[in-house]
């Protein structure tokens, strides 16, 4: 428990996350501070493409081999399955109808790819290195929570499931870059990440921290919006999901024998709630539900927890099973 306590303080001492805190405290002071919707969007492009491209240059260097497919089958997995426990849980711990649980269950089988980066800025700081495929593992992980999220709602009769939504799921931006960038990485190798090194390592941090930044902004407006929809059911869940989650993704992590580093970074993304590619996807295919309930949860709640302890707590748990492997 010390170390946890520990870590938790370092990583919340850390620029990424102390930008974070400083945009949610300015928007719930009522700041004017905001960061204009398309340089929003340019950071987020620049950072899809970055951990994608050194993801795609990392998986040139390894090869493949049963680990890295049993990886990605295991994040498959994941994303598709874990809807159904978040459903379960939602179902026991609040009052939520059947649609609102649906979607909000969607958003806890897919990823938060900021919280992975969080993660894996945390393992830099360490020195800690870990499988370059787990950004693979990301990407496959976006979108079956979105399908199981439908299906349970259209398993009661109501179909959501066409082809028109299902290539607006699978063509979702964020998707697409990530995808696109480690596929380029890929192929490139090692030469093209030496050409392009400077563009997308040195500035990397600095633009991690402007992106906190505006989610912390993003956040405190959601949250200073609906926190109505708070009930101590609703806030057990948004701690309780992803400790659940980070669990199974630590047993997981032992049967594929990843490295510490590896180990952590799937608890992050079994633990992680969407805030992007899902809330998309639920407009379109469930406009009924609420976004006040989803989104307060997974970026006002489920977001903020894993970033300032989820994740000390899941480096915790890795170092104790894995030790300094």
């Amino acid at each position: 428990m010390p170390e946890v306590i520990t870590l938790a303080a370092e990583n919340i001492l850390s620029p990424v996350i102390l930008c974070f805190v400083l945009g949610l405290l300015a928007a719930l002071g009522r700041s004017d501070l905001s960061i204009p919707e398309s340089a929003a969007k340019m950071l987020s492009i620049y950072l899809l493409f970055a951990i994608g491209f050194k993801g795609g240059a990392s998986v040139a260097g390894h090869g493949l081999d049963g680990t890295l497919v049993g990886t990605l089958l295991t994040g498959v997995a994941f994303s598709a399955l874990l809807p159904f426990l978040a459903y379960a849980l939602l179902n026991l711990l609040t009052r939520l109808d059947r649609l609102n649980a649906a979607a909000v269950a969607g958003h806890y089988g897919s990823i938060s790819i900021v919280t992975f980066l969080a993660g894996a800025s945390l393992l830099s700081l360490r020195g800690i290195e870990a499988e370059g495929y787990m950004v693979a593992v990301a990407a496959v992980m976006e979108a079956p929570a979105i399908l199981t999220a439908l299906w349970l709602v259209s398993r009661k009769g109501d179909s959501r499931l066409d082809p028109a939504l299902l290539r607006e799921i699978l063509m979702n931006g964020s998707i697409v870059m990530l995808v696109g960038a480690f596929l380029i990485g890929w192929i490139t190798g090692q030469q093209g990440m030496a050409k392009i090194e400077p563009f997308i390592g040195a500035p990397f941090q600095g633009v991690l921290c402007l992106f906190l930044l505006d989610m912390g902004l993003i956040a405190g407006r959601g949250l200073r919006r609906s926190y109505k929809v708070l009930s101590v059911g609703v806030l057990a869940f948004g701690v309780l999901m992803p400790l659940l989650s980070s669990a199974i993704g630590l047993g997981a992590a032992v049967m594929l024998d990843l490295s510490l580093g590896g180990t952590v970074l799937l608890m992050i993304l079994a633990a992680s709630a969407s805030y992007i590619a899902v809330p998309a996807a639920m407009r379109v295919a469930l406009p009924e539900a609420d976004p006040s309930i989803y989104l307060t949860l997974s970026l006002g709640v489920t977001f903020p927890f894993n970033l300032a302890v989820g994740i000390p707590i899941y480096y915790a748990a890795a170092l104790a099973v894995k030790g300094g492997a």
